[in-house]
C-alpha cells in the first residue's frame, strides 16, 4: 500500500468513526430522556473543551505565524472567532422559527427545537471535520506512525461528535436511519477534506487559511453548545444528568487529545 492510500485509509477510518456514535440512536431501545440529556450534555463538553483548549489556541498560533507579530495574530482570530459564532447565528435565523403557542404545540414545538439543534451541529461539525481530515492526511503522507496515531485519536473524539448529532435528530423525528445519515454525513467530510486537500488544498494550506478556519470554528462549535445544546438539555429538567454529560465529555475529549499530542511528540 502507498502512503497515499494508507493516508485515504486512515482519514476514511477517521472521519466514519462519527456512525458508530450515531449507532447509539439503534441500541437505544426507548426515547429515554435522561440519555438524550446526558448525550446533549456530553455533546456540549466535548465542543466546548475541545474549542477552548485545543482549535482555538491552535488557531492564533497558526494566525501569529501568518502574520509574524503577536497582536496582530490575536486580534485576527478573535475576529475570525466572532465571525464563525455570527455565521451560525446566521444559519440558526434561516432554519424554522419556534412554532406559535398553542394546545399540545409543546411537543410539536420540542421536537422542532431538537431537529434544528441536530443540524446546526451536524453543519459545525462537517466544517470542522474537513480542516481534520486534510490535518490527518498531511501528517499521515509525512510519516505513516504519525498519521496513524492522530487518525486513532479523532476516531475517539469523532464517536461522541456522531453522538451530537443523532441523539437529537432521532428525538426529533423518531427515525433512526435520518439520525445516523446526518451522522454519517458530518463525518464523510473527513475524507472528502482529504480529497480536496490533495487535489487543490496542500499548496496553499498556510497558516493564514488554516488558522482563520480553525479560529472560526472554535465560535461556531461554543455559540452551539451555548445556545443550543445546553439549553435543549435543560428541556427537560435533568439538570445532574446534563451536568455529568458535560463532564464526562470533557474528560474524553482531554484523554484522546493528549493521546494526539503524544503522538505528535513521537
Amino acid at each position: 500500500m502507498s502512503d497515499v492510500q494508507l493516508a485515504f485509509l486512515l482519514t476514511i477510518l477517521a472521519g466514519l468513526s462519527t456512525g458508530i456514535g450515531s449507532l447509539i440512536a439503534f441500541l437505544v431501545k426507548e426515547k429515554s430522556t435522561k440519555f438524550l440529556t446526558f448525550s446533549m450534555g456530553f455533546a456540549g463538553g466535548v465542543m466546548l473543551y475541545v474549542s477552548f483548549i485545543e482549535i482555538f489556541p491552535e488557531a492564533t498560533e497558526h494566525l501569529v505565524t501568518f502574520c509574524g507579530d503577536e497582536d496582530q495574530g490575536n486580534w485576527l482570530s478573535l475576529f475570525a472567532f466572532f465571525s464563525g459564532m455570527f455565521i451560525v447565528w446566521g444559519i440558526d435565523r434561516a432554519l424554522p422559527k419556534k412554532l406559535p403557542v398553542q394546545t399540545a404545540g409543546d411537543q410539536k414545538q420540542l421536537k422542532k427545537d431538537l431537529m434544528r439543534v441536530g443540524v446546526l451541529t451536524a453543519i459545525a461539525l462537517a466544517i470542522h471535520n474537513f480542516p481534520e481530515g486534510v490535518a490527518t492526511f498531511v501528517a499521515a503522507l509525512e510519516d505513516p506512525k504519525l498519521g496513524i496515531s492522530i487518525a486513532f485519536a479523532i476516531a475517539l473524539h469523532n464517536i461522541p461528535e456522531g453522538i451530537a448529532v443523532s441523539m437529537p435528530i432521532y428525538h426529533a423525528t423518531g427515525n433512526r436511519k435520518k439520525a445516523f445519515m446526518y451522522s454519517f454525513l458530518s463525518g464523510i467530510v473527513e475524507p472528502l477534506g482529504a480529497f480536496v486537500g490533495y487535489l487543490f488544498l496542500i499548496p496553499y494550506m498556510g497558516d493564514g487559511t488554516m488558522g482563520l478556519l480553525l479560529s472560526g470554528v472554535a465560535g461556531m462549535m461554543i455559540f452551539i453548545s451555548i445556545d443550543q445544546l445546553l439549553p435543549a438539555a435543560e428541556e427537560y429538567g435533568e439538570h445532574k444528568m446534563s451536568m455529568y454529560g458535560v463532564l464526562l465529555g470533557m474528560l474524553i475529549m482531554a484523554v484522546s487529545m493528549n493521546m494526539l499530542h503524544v503522538g505528535h511528540a513521537h
